[in-house]
């Protein structure tokens, strides 16, 4: 096979590994990311991931605020590439950007699709208690993670795992599949097939999803401590401050009298209480402070008692 040209667009971690894996083979001919977005807390401009990786390989790169605007096209279309293969970049196409590569624009997916259309399939999965995910590559179209599918690789979610630790294990597996898929397509052996229509959406996350209500039960609690590592987080209050929940693990203790958020004496353990039992807590963050185990949490500030945690939503 003649050595394709590769077009890449990404932004976010998941993406570096498949750019890596592509540019091994010399295919990669230009990068496309975000724009550099302020971040710290003097909100100096950063590169996004994808662009420091480029940068460190030697690659092209533009970071155009529109992928789709006609200069960005016009970038683009001297390179007259084969493909463009796409992970977790942030933007949509649209069909004029679909239509620029001969074999079309190729999207490496973090969920074994239709199962979680949307940005952010993995963080979905591990929230909703799924006990299995996996990559998608497909073809884009115009829809949302609606195009055809070209290869999937299945994966076991673990009961403690964060969706930080499983997108680690789909964005190596998405490396690999990206290489697979795209010596595929170009060399004639891939058949997309259809998606079906009906699928579960996973919209991106919103800072206020990270609050805990105690009543939920402790499924709930535990796969959302899971599910919005590393962003926003899983968030309580104590002492009208926040306190960031960072690992969990379900108790087979029996549901006490006291209420919801209420924290259980115990020497050498956070256990706080559910709506139908009592999670424990491994690992917290007072505001303010570094992480520390539930253990030093528990001896530090709870040693009035009764203490109870979350007296408001956000």
């Amino acid at each position: 096979m003649t050595a394709p040209r590769l077009l890449f667009a990404g932004t976010g971690p998941f993406a570096v590994p498949v750019l890596q894996a592509l540019s091994e083979h010399g295919w990669v001919t230009k990068v496309v990311s975000q724009p550099d977005r302020p971040a710290g807390r003097g909100l100096t401009p950063c590169p996004s991931a994808v662009s420091r990786i480029a940068q460190e390989l030697g690659l092209p790169l533009i970071t155009p605020r529109s992928i789709n605007a006609e200069e960005t096209l016009d970038d683009l279309r001297v390179h007259s590439p084969h493909l463009m293969v796409v992970a977790d970049f942030g933007q949509l196409l649209k069909r004029r950007v679909l239509d620029l590569p001969a074999k079309g624009c190729l999207n490496v997916h973090g969920s074994l699709l239709p199962r979680w259309r949307g940005a952010a399939p993995v963080a979905r999965a591990v929230m909703n208690g799924d006990h299995e995910t996996g990559v998608t590559t497909m073809l884009l179209d115009e829809g949302m993670d609606t195009g055809p599918i070209l290869l999937q690789q299945r994966t076991p979610i673990g009961a403690e795992e964060t969706a930080e630790e499983v997108e680690v294990r789909l964005a190596v597996m998405g490396a690999q599949l990206a290489v697979e898929s795209v010596q595929g397509l170009l060399e004639g052996t891939l058949s997309p097939r259809p998606q079906p229509r009906e699928g579960t959406i996973a919209p991106k996350l919103t800072r206020d999803e990270g609050w805990v209500d105690w009543a939920q039960d402790t499924c709930s609690i535990h796969n959302l401590v899971r599910g919005t590592q590393p962003w926003p987080g899983a968030w309580t209050e104590f002492n009208a401050r926040r306190v960031k929940l960072l690992r969990s693990r379900p108790t087979d203790l029996p549901l006490p009298e006291n209420p919801p958020g209420s924290v259980l004496p115990a020497k050498n353990r956070l256990l706080v209480v559910t709506g139908d039992g009592v999670l424990e807590f491994l690992l917290v963050q007072p505001e303010g402070c570094r992480p520390m185990t539930g253990q030093a949490f528990q001896a530090g500030y709870c040693r009035r008692e009764p203490v109870r945690l979350g007296t408001c939503a956000p």
